[in-house]
């Protein structure tokens, strides 16, 4: 967990880069196609990965509204690109001018729970993750070229003049 909110920020520019990575990496056809019942469509991935950005900071008195509450899925990666950039900057933004130089044990409430603000901070980073992950499964299944994220992708090792390692 994090000691400190510079380090926080500096994790989530990185992983903010690799999520718009993914998006870019989508074409727009294919926003609201699924693969199951039971797995969602990669819009709507997407798009809950970036309504999280004002959710959960909401709910943790980070951001006073939730501006992307109950707004449906974008028509295009584009846009949803757009939206996470902006919400994406407002977020450090807004943790800068809050939480900057507290410390970061200090409890709030969140879901009916009391959390550290760090732990806060740890969920925002792996719930991205998480369902970057997802998309990238989703993207394999519906044959689409995923991009590296923590090391080069299968088709990026093939770019390289090498074998993708099993």
């Amino acid at each position: 967990m994090y000691s400190n909110l510079s380090d926080f920020i500096t994790d989530w520019k990185a992983e903010a880069s690799f999520t718009l990575k993914i998006f870019e990496a989508i074409p727009d056809e294919l926003i609201l196609t699924t693969v199951s019942d039971n797995v969602r469509s990669l819009g709507r991935l997407a798009w809950h990965i970036t309504q999280t950005l004002t959710e959960m900071p909401h709910k943790a008195g980070v951001v006073d509204e939730d501006n992307l509450d109950n707004l449906p899925i974008p028509d295009s990666f584009a846009k949803i690109s757009d939206i996470y950039t902006l919400y994406s900057e407002a977020l450090i933004k807004n943790l800068e001018q809050k939480w900057m130089g507290t410390d970061l044990t200090d409890s709030i409430e969140i879901y009916g729970q009391h959390w550290e603000k760090r732990k806060l901070l740890s969920v925002l980073i792996t719930h991205q993750i998480h369902h970057r992950a997802q998309m990238t499964i989703v993207m394999r299944l519906l044959e689409l070229k995923v991009p590296g994220i923590y090391g080069p992708s299968r088709e990026e090792w093939a770019q390289f003049g090498m074998e993708a390692q099993e």
